[in-house]
């Protein structure tokens, strides 16, 4: 694989995590850089542009870190879709299929208005199970992925 951008270095990799046969890629040492982090941040920026975006929503837990930073430098609302029960005002959940079972994500019913343009930040995808209800539920707010 070519790394044109010098990033793969900062991101360690762990074998057999969570179980074995698993090559996890973690991404936290790549957060703990900050040159790093914000050459990231700034490329993932780059690849908005014409997009229109009015906020960016990211899921529990690192999506709120590289979904935080990109609101802050696109200068747009940031949505946090979160696990259930971890949100304090009324919300939207939607369910998802795990590999052992069924897990819930919720979202803020006033966190993103009608014709809003979302683009869905997470650090990992497996099976899309989470990424697929994140999309649900900014649809159900009346917006659309960006």
């Amino acid at each position: 694989m070519t790394d044109p951008h010098g990033l793969t270095q900062f991101i360690r990799t762990i074998p057999d995590y969570p179980k074995p046969g698993i090559q996890f890629r973690d991404i936290t040492t790549l957060m703990g850089h900050g040159d790093a982090f914000a050459k990231t941040i700034g490329l993932f920026a780059s690849h908005t542009e014409g997009l229109a975006v009015s906020h960016i929503a990211g899921i529990e837990a690192r999506g709120f870190i590289l979904g935080g930073a990109l609101a802050h430098h696109l200068k747009v609302p940031f949505v946090p879709i979160r696990k259930q029960g971890k949100l304090p005002a009324e919300v939207i959940g939607e369910d998802y299929d795990l590999e052992y079972g069924t897990d819930r994500l919720e979202v803020h019913t006033d966190a993103v208005g009608e014709g809003g343009k979302v683009l869905v930040l997470d650090d990992l995808i497996a099976t899309g199970g989470t990424a697929l209800a994140a999309i649900s539920l900014i649809e159900r707010l009346g917006a659309s992925i960006a």
